[in-house]
């Protein structure tokens, strides 16, 4: 997009500019203050040629209402969207972290506790955006948050973020042809590359990659060229996950290979329905990795204290696909 969206220290529809967080092909993401309410929210603004089409405008308002609509603790809230001066943006909560690209950069594979705790907060916020037959199209480290959790048993809060603008939108407008599709090469399920219909089946797919990549440090596959990826994508099986990195339960294995399997069909029906597969492959706990395995970014786990990893508090039983424990008698 060139320098088009350099507006550090500008002010638009009452929010003003303070320093870029991010960009790519089609938007801008600056930290900016909110001058009604003196709070500091991030601000994605579209590129201007994007704001040219009615239809486009029309179903970025509609979408963005859907994702405002979603109340859900792991997906970032969006405050606001509109169209000012010709640019279209969202303003939404600015979450203080890294993203996951930027963890997993840093820090490189991540224990298996706290890879399926991200991955149990990022599928909860997939299926709830399902629930409202919002698609995402894109998940990939990218696109997920990773902020100060609450306390040493949640030691991180994950939110899923660029649901403002689906990928539908731009297929909708002109902006994708024939052939084309809007992903992430290395997340891209194959029935998005191959241009037919997708529902919720195709966010578990790039979630599953994102595992891969969590656990074994490299997304399922990898090629030289964007074309070899793209054919093993498509007809390509994926690698064992236990192969990947050592060390690794293997029952993993047979439980990624359903999360990718190319007939969506063939898949979970959920996303939570993968990641509780994943705890009970894992044994529900991190016995018998090696205990330097068992932490990452500097916070320690209680499974290195106690040798045992604690049961989650109940209201967290949803999000990471525990049932509920039986009542008491008394409490009949």
């Amino acid at each position: 997009m060139g320098g088009t969206l350099d507006l550090v220290g500008t002010r638009i529809a009452g929010y003003e500019v303070q320093r870029e967080i991010g960009r790519g092909g089609m938007a801008v993401v600056y930290c900016a203050r909110d001058l009604r309410l003196d709070r500091t929210v991030a601000l994605k603004l579209l590129a201007p040629e994007m704001a040219g089409t009615d239809t486009f405008r029309r179903r970025f308002t509609y979408e963005s209402r859907v994702a405002a609509a979603i109340d859900h603790p792991h997906i970032v809230p969006i405050f606001e969207a509109g169209e000012t001066d010709g640019l279209l943006y969202i303003a939404m909560r600015y979450v203080s972290g890294l993203d996951l690209r930027a963890l997993l950069d840093r820090d490189g594979v991540l224990s298996v506790e706290t890879a399926l705790r991200i991955a149990g907060q990022v599928a909860s916020a997939l299926d709830a955006a399902h629930e409202h037959d919002l698609v995402h199209r894109d998940v990939k480290p990218g696109n997920i948050l990773v902020a100060r959790g609450t306390d040493s048993d949640h030691p991180e809060h994950v939110y899923l973020t660029d649901f403002g603008l689906t990928k539908k939108s731009l297929s909708l407008t002109g902006f994708t042809t024939v052939g084309e599709f809007v992903g992430t090469l290395d997340y891209v399920a194959p029935e998005q590359i191959s241009g037919r219909p997708v529902d919720g089946r195709c966010d578990l797919y790039s979630l599953a990659c994102v595992v891969c990549e969590m656990l074994a440090g490299s997304p399922p596959f990898r090629q030289e060229d964007d074309i070899a990826l793209l054919w093993s994508h498509q007809f390509d099986p994926p690698p064992a996950l236990s192969g990947m990195r050592s060390g690794l339960p293997t029952a993993f294995d047979d439980v990624v290979a359903k999360a990718l399997a190319k007939v969506p069909e063939d898949r979970y029906e959920s996303c939570l329905e993968f990641v509780g597969a994943l705890r009970a492959a894992a044994g529900g706990s991190g016995a018998g990795l090696p205990a330097q395995d068992r932490f990452v970014s500097g916070v320690v786990t209680a499974a290195q204290h106690t040798g045992a990893v604690p049961e989650p508090p109940a209201w967290a039983r949803p999000v990471l696909g525990r049932p509920e424990p039986a009542p008491h008698p008394r409490s009949r």
